[in-house]
């Protein structure tokens, strides 16, 4: 909610990347409601979130909507710092508002109908043995169609984005160095964006991984909930809470950081154009 509200405070809502910024803080508002209802569900009747109930398809829906937004959002922000920094050398195209706007509107809308899926049909109610152990009454088949792409896109996308960030910013500081100029905005600007490119994959893979271990699990194990009781489940709640301290790291890593990182890409900006000069005359 912090963050929502200095994104909304700062009028600064034009930048395509302040859009992206303010949608990410609603995905992650959404993961922690989801995630409170399920705990007091769990704290009123425990055995519904361990044996599956009709109760929990609408919270589990929810948490699955609000996780694929978060790595949607995750996605598109990669992409976006990708593209700002290659402006001036490969593309020409400019993420403008519009885009930012259509983007986010398309990552709710996939979000949502993922995630409403078991809503719609897709669920265990009346077939126990294709049940979650886990995440029951959702379906297996369903766990491993969401989890599998979906956290490989999360994985791979911002790995292959900032490391081409990286590569580009070190390429651009030997330019700058063959013309003779000074490059310790680059050096800087290449110091921060890998350092905060490393947090933001590390924080998606200490907080993702370990789910989608859980549904490999879940999918090769055939054993009844009471077989597995207390040790799986409570391994659930951590996977759970690594999600939850995602929702409380995304706003230190974008939000807080954002004027300096936009400070930063301005500048290089500033000095490619001069650095073209320089090398024309």
């Amino acid at each position: 909610c912090t963050a929502i509200f200095t994104r909304l405070a700062s009028r600064d809502l034009h930048k395509p990347i302040s859009i992206l910024f303010c949608n990410l803080a609603v995905s992650d508002l959404f993961t922690s409601f989801s995630g409170f209802w399920i705990s007091m569900l769990f704290i009123t009747n425990p055995d519904i979130t361990i044996f599956g109930s009709r109760e929990m398809l609408a919270p589990y829906a929810l948490y699955t909507t609000s996780i694929l937004s978060t790595i949607y959002n995750l996605v598109s922000i990669g992409i976006e710092r990708y593209l700002a920094v290659a402006e001036s050398i490969r593309t020409r195209f400019r993420v403008a508002r519009n885009h930012s706007i259509a983007v986010v509107f398309i990552s709710w809308v996939l979000a949502f109908f993922l995630g409403c899926l078991p809503l719609m049909g897709w669920n265990c109610l009346h077939a126990e043995r294709s049940a979650s152990v886990l995440y029951s009454p959702f379906c297996v088949n369903y766990l491993i169609f969401i989890a599998m792409p979906n956290v490989l896109v999360a994985f791979l996308v911002p790995l292959f984005t900032y490391l081409r960030i990286i590569i580009i910013l070190r390429r651009r500081k030997l330019r700058m160095q063959a013309c003779g100029q000074a490059t310790g905005t680059y050096q800087s600007a290449e110091t921060q964006v890998a350092r905060t490119s490393i947090s933001i994959w590390l924080l998606a893979l200490v907080s993702y991984a370990p789910f989608l271990a859980g549904v490999i699990f879940d999918a090769a194990n055939r054993r009844c909930h009471t077989d597995l009781y207390p040790g799986v489940y409570i391994f659930r709640n951590c996977t759970a809470m690594l999600i939850t301290i995602t929702c409380l790291g995304n706003p230190v890593l974008y939000t807080l950081r954002l004027r300096t990182l936009g400070a930063k890409l301005k500048a290089l900006r500033c000095l490619s154009a001069n650095r073209g000069r320089a090398c024309t005359i």
